[in-house]
Parts: C-alpha cells; sequence; structure tokens
C-alpha cells in the first residue's frame, strides 16, 4: 500500500513575545523602535517584556505517523491540542522547528475561512488562481468551473470579489474548490463548522465520495458523530503530542472517556483563578435538578442550567448562550437569554429545561458570552458533562433504548371511529 503522508518526528516551537506582527510594515516600525531605545508601538498592551522574552511554546511534540493512500484520517483534541498546527505544517503552510514530513501527491486545503483566496480577485478568478497553485492546466479547471460554482450555489455571485461574500459563501466557495479540483491529499479544518445544514449535509456527502475514490483525506472536526461516520482511522492530541493512534471508533471512544469531567457544578472561589478574560469572570457553572445538586438528573425532571459570573465592561448590549450537544458532539439545541444592556456587576442567568425532553444519554455544554448580538466575549466549551438517566417506564411498555437525543412527552388524541 502507497503512504501518502508520513510525518516523522515533528515538533513546532514558538517563542513569546518575538517581532512578527504579520505585515512588514508593522515589523519594520518594530525594529527601527528597538534600535532606537524606544517602545515598540505594535506590543500588546500591559504585555511583561522580560516575562515573555525567553518564553517558548511547544505547539507540537515528537509528533509521528503515516497515512495510507485511500484513508481518511481523523483528527481530534481539545482546543489547543495542536491540530490547526499540525494540518498548517502538512498544507506547507508553515514549516516543522524540527522533524521531516514526506507528502506523496498534489494537496488541497481548507484550513480556515478566508485561506488561499485573494480578497480582491472575484470567485471565478480565485478558482482559477487556486487551480493554478494545484499545478492544472485552464483546460482543466474550465471542466470543474460549472460543477464547483453548482455546488457552491453562487452563481449570481460568482463575478463579486470574495472580499464582499458572506463566511457562508466563503466557506462554500472554498470547499467546492478544495474537493472538485480532485487533489490526491484534501486538508479539512473544521469545514463544518460555517454553513447551514444542507450544505454540511452536501459537504459530508462530496468527503464520502473523495474517500471512496481512492483520494486521501485528512478531517478536523470537534463534530465526532462525523467522524466516526467518514473516518476508518483517527489520532487523538492533547498538548502536542499523540495520545492514541488507531480505528476511528476506539480511538473517539478513549477520547471521550478522558477528555471530560462526568460533573454537574463547576465553582471557583473569589480568592483562586477562575476562567475569564478582561470582559468576563465564570464563577459557578452548574446543571441540576430544579435547583437540587443533589437529585439525580432524569427523563422526567425539571433541568436547570446556571450560570454565576462578573461582567467587566459598562453599558454593553448582553446575552449569556449555550449549546447543548451530545457527548458525540452533536448539537441538540441552541438557548439564548434576552439581550439587556448592562453595566459592570455580577450576574447570575438560569435556564430552565422542561421535563420529557432530553432522551437518556450524556450531554455536554458549549457556553458562550455575547454582546452586540455577534461578538463573544468569551466561551467554555465542555466545561461540565453530564448524564441524564431513565426514570420508570409504564409496565408492559417498551424497555429497550429509546433513539434519537430527545424524548419528549407529546399529547396523543385516541378514540374509537
Amino acid at each position: 500500500m502507497t503512504i501518502a503522508i508520513s510525518v516523522e518526528n515533528i515538533s513546532k516551537e514558538y517563542r513569546l513575545g518575538t517581532i512578527n506582527h504579520g505585515t512588514l510594515s508593522h515589523d519594520l516600525q518594530s525594529w527601527w523602535a528597538r534600535v532606537r531605545g524606544k517602545e515598540d508601538p505594535n506590543a500588546s498592551l500591559h504585555a511583561n517584556e522580560s516575562a515573555t522574552e525567553n518564553a517558548h511554546f511547544l505547539a507540537l511534540d515528537d509528533v509521528s505517523f503515516q497515512v495510507q493512500q485511500g484513508d481518511v484520517l481523523g483528527v481530534i483534541g481539545n482546543n489547543g491540542a495542536g491540530k490547526s498546527t499540525l494540518l498548517k505544517i502538512l498544507s506547507q503552510v508553515t514549516a516543522p522547528t524540527r522533524g521531516s514530513v514526506r507528502l506523496n501527491g498534489r494537496i488541497a486545503s481548507l484550513l480556515e475561512v478566508g485561506t488561499g483566496f485573494h480578497p480582491e480577485l472575484t470567485g471565478r478568478e480565485n478558482v482559477f488562481l487556486n487551480g493554478a497553485i494545484l499545478g492544472m492546466r485552464k483546460a482543466e479547471i474550465l471542466a470543474k468551473f460549472d460543477e464547483i460554482v453548482a455546488f457552491a450555489e453562487i452563481e449570481k455571485f460568482i463575478d463579486t470579489p470574495v472580499k464582499r461574500y458572506s463566511s457562508g459563501m466563503y466557506v462554500r466557495l472554498a470547499f467546492a474548490v478544495a474537493a472538485h479540483l480532485e487533489p490526491e491529499i484534501l486538508i479539512l479544518d473544521e469545514v463544518l463548522a460555517v454553513g447551514d445544514a444542507q450544505f454540511q449535509k452536501k459537504c459530508l456527502g462530496k468527503m464520502k465520495e473523495t474517500g471512496s475514490q481512492g483520494r486521501t483525506v485528512i478531517f478536523v472536526s470537534h463534530n465526532l458523530a462525523a467522524v466516526k461516520s467518514l473516518c476508518n482511522s483517527a489520532i487523538s492530541l492533547s498538548k502536542g503530542k499523540i495520545v492514541r493512534a488507531g480505528p476511528v471508533a476506539s480511538v473517539v471512544d478513549e477520547y471521550l472517556g478522558h477528555g471530560f469531567r462526568n460533573t454537574h457544578e463547576l465553582s471557583w472561589a473569589d480568592d483562586e483563578p477562575a476562567p475569564g478574560n478582561e470582559n468576563v469572570t465564570v464563577h459557578k457553572i452548574m446543571v441540576s435538578a430544579q435547583g437540587n445538586p443533589q437529585a439525580a438528573l432524569t427523563v422526567a425532571t425539571a433541568l436547570q442550567v446556571e450560570l454565576s459570573y462578573s461582567l467587566l465592561l459598562d453599558d454593553v448590549l448582553f446575552y449569556a448562550s449555550f449549546h447543548l450537544r451530545t457527548i458525540s458532539g452533536e448539537c441538540i439545541f441552541v438557548s439564548s437569554q434576552d439581550p439587556r444592556q448592562v453595566g459592570k456587576g455580577r450576574y447570575s442567568s438560569v435556564c430552565h429545561i422542561p421535563p420529557n425532553l432530553l432522551n437518556t444519554g450524556t450531554y455536554t455544554l458549549h457556553i458562550y458570552f455575547v454582546r452586540d448580538g455577534n461578538t463573544v466575549l468569551f466561551e467554555m466549551e465542555n466545561p461540565l458533562v453530564f448524564e441524564v438517566q431513565d426514570d420508570r417506564r409504564v409496565a408492559n411498555s417498551w424497555m429497550g433504548e429509546l433513539p434519537g437525543a430527545v424524548r419528549p412527552k407529546l399529547q396523543w388524541d385516541f378514540s374509537r371511529v
């Protein structure tokens, strides 16, 4: 079997606080300020230069694996585990500090919204630009062009500069280009995180088709259900290291077993470090049965999600929100409180989930604190994992496991006719 990707002992190290601001003009400004002994005009506010001057961060630490041609490999792990850094190295966006990567075939990558597109060029021009980067002739790109545009569903806007595209339009075209120009290796980072349900369904179908055609796919996602459905193998990353590699089902199951804390409540005293940033400080997160933290969480119990936090900003249109997900990453529903104009202070937000809504199973919360309707001040991914248990069922009814993530108790009318 041909090896499509061979990664040998790669590490990626960053030195914190070094000069590199993303543009040549800013780098020159900072360099000239240092030459004159002046303060760096591009330095982060409140940066402690003495603390960061020699600080190093190891994003990847001695990572090795191989991917056979035609394999679909899932890469999973918590935020900050090193997944995106690994994909950038595989896509040759950045080089490893140590180690080597061998790739057998053309690569197309979709790393994040905006990657690989020139904002001033139109959608049409960017399709041909990406094809040229892949080494394709103009005739080859033309043969695929109509299929790409139809898949992306942006026919009316194909001659509009992509800087005017919404994030959904951008990612639809980027995915269509990456998937249809027939690279030997397709690298996708959280492609399902943007777009509506119909687009996500099309993406999943196209990825399955790509894998069945013998091309190699590297797929990163927090949607573990999609990873298990699409991939035949997986690696799990934690703090820059591979902690498990093998068949996708066993890797995902071990990640779920060791990656979460099964607890109904987390709290932080005022005198101890708490999660947050310059906008929000979180004091307590709790899921309980009608406010009783000792009671079991059952299908027939009304649940409460309680958030206690301090808002550190004045006069903002603010609300708290959460995504309720299954342990495999499928979103069950999103709930948000009504936005309110508020100032600095300590607040409590409580969401009431009615009884007979959730099915038995294990669930996680992804919590957001938001201002002005679209700016996330702070978020917490899976701080709590809780289990909903079955309560007593009616005698002689079905006693097996009921499918689905929700199990609402609905009204039925029954009569003889």
